[in-house]
């Protein structure tokens, strides 16, 4: 038995639409293209499989529109395209690496940093000014330009310039924009701190869990990188509060990379982050690029996906605990996954939907002014290889970036329903694969999905949701409807005057 295929996927002759279908516990999961579910006994699928099925449980398909004949179809299409609406859109986020230079040393580095001391891998503002021109070229009436790195205060000046000139081009423009910092906050100030408030920069920072364990895989010279990242942390959320703004939707975010020592912490690493103030946490496992991809380094870090998976576990209850005591906190992976099974939208996680973001919802700038497809993608430039380097800023149009071959390559490459594995899996109204990962671990951007370690913990953690929608308490199931909620944060979007 294939638990990802229904056997006949056509409608047989008992009027349903097509489904897969896969094996929960004690129960079947049905899941049909439109991304309606419902779950089964292993009887009633024998049954369903005859063409057998009685009033009860066609009044309970009926009711999850399994029953094709009831379907409108039109509501259908205006679901679908309403979920699908980011493919009209365009690039909307905008990584810029204004340096490689970082301050701390991360044992599984996925930008291949370069040390404080290196030349030449910091943006300059002439080259930061054509990336600025070639990012407002987008077609999506929205863009985040998010500041990454090395560590993006090393090269404050030209992230201040960027912010400046980004508002100023854009007062012409007219989209909606945003900033964002990715950061280990080991650079902050308050002078700079200062000027990120006041033009309301969206700050997001690492923490890998509790000060050992963070201190052993961050490390700051002469410093603690734990003591760094939560004292500002701290004192960012203070200034939230004190601008009036809400603090269970205005607070600093943080991610973790699960590591192998960090398998063993579950509830320590969810612990730090409460203490922290943080309400999300980001359960995100290695990712095989930079120094992670090192085999010295792989040796000492890496594991079994299916450990990842006994860890997710552990912590997610544990939150869902920490939540029926009263306590406001969110996985942010279930929060996608959820988004996607409750709702009639799509959170638009550019590495979890179909096809992926690389090219048409992302793009990367290098210091250098190269242009990437996506992070991912110039992340495996810096180990040495630029198949997924897509234009340079000063020479290219985004037409010619968006349209390229490389991109459209990618789109193929990630459209699910062109996915031999893929196209059969219960999961596929829900789930996304990146292509980039695929090449970097398999060789091909079609990648081979039942031996990939990212659809294994794609899979893993559908799997432990719907087992909690099948047999979770009301409770349970509220708290879980709850973290589908998404509240704009207006506050931070910069509209022309």
């Amino acid at each position: 038995m294939n638990d990802n295929l229904s056997p006949r996927r056509e409608r047989s002759g008992h009027d349903l639409v097509p489904f897969r279908w896969r094996p929960i516990g004690d129960k079947v999961l049905l899941t049909s293209a439109f991304g309606d579910w419902t779950f089964v006994s292993p009887d009633e699928l024998a049954a369903i499989r005859r063409g057998e099925i009685a009033p009860e449980l066609r009044g309970r398909l009926s009711e999850r529109r399994f029953i094709a004949s009831e379907v409108d179809f039109e509501r259908v299409r205006a679901r679908l395209t309403h979920k699908k609406r980011f493919l009209n859109y365009g690039p909307n986020l905008h990584v810029m690496v204004v340096t490689l230079r970082c301050n701390e040393t991360c044992v599984y580095c996925h930008s291949s940093r370069a040390s404080m001391e290196t030349e030449g891998v910091d943006m300059q503002p002439a080259v930061a000014e054509k990336t600025v021109d070639l990012i407002l070229q987008s077609t999506s009436p929205r863009v985040t330009i998010e500041f990454q790195g090395g560590e993006p205060l090393a090269n404050f000046p030209v992230i201040q310039h960027v912010i400046e000139y980004a508002k100023q081009r854009n007062e012409r423009i007219g989209k909606e924009l945003e900033f964002a910092l990715v950061s280990n906050l080991g650079m902050m100030t308050e002078q700079k701190l200062d000027y990120l408030v006041a033009n309301r920069v969206q700050i997001c920072t690492s923490v890998d869990g509790p000060q050992p364990l963070h201190d052993k895989q961050r490390v700051l010279a002469g410093g603690s990188a734990f003591r760094e990242a939560s004292r500002w942390i701290a004192e960012i959320n203070r200034r939230y509060v004190a601008a009036g703004l809400d603090p269970v939707l205005y607070h600093v975010e943080a991610l973790l990379t699960v590591t192998r020592t960090a398998l063993d912490h579950p509830r320590e690493i969810v612990d730090t982050y409460r203490e922290l103030g943080c309400r999300a946490i980001f359960l995100r496992p290695l990712d095989p690029f930079g120094f992670a991809k090192k085999k010295a380094t792989a040796a000492a870090i890496e594991y079994e996906r299916r450990r990842y998976l006994d860890f997710y576990g552990q912590a997610l209850e544990y939150i869902l605990e920490l939540n029926r005591k009263g306590e406001q906190m969110l996985e942010r992976y279930a929060a996608i996954f959820l988004t996607k099974i409750l709702t009639d939208d799509d959170p638009n996680f550019l590495d979890i939907r179909s096809p992926c973001g690389a090219g048409i919802g992302q793009l990367a700038y290098n210091y250098d002014g190269r242009v990437f497809t996506c992070d991912e993608g110039r992340m495996l430039s810096h180990a040495g290889d630029d198949l997924f380097a897509i234009g340079d800023v000063r020479t290219s149009r985004h037409r010619e970036i968006v349209t390229h071959e490389t991109v459209r390559a990618l789109l193929a490459a990630s459209n699910l329903d062109a996915q031999p594995d893929c196209v059969n899996c219960a999961y596929n109204p829900y789930c996304g694969v990146c292509p980039v990962h695929n090449y970097a671990t398999q060789g091909s951007i079609h990648g081979r999905m039942r031996e990939s370690h990212l659809c294994a913990v794609h899979k893993g953690i559908q799997d432990k949701l719907f087992e909690r929608l099948a047999n979770g308490d009301a409770e349970e199931l509220e708290i879980l409807r709850r973290w589908t909620t998404v509240r704009e944060r207006a506050e931070f979007v910069h509209c022309p005057t």
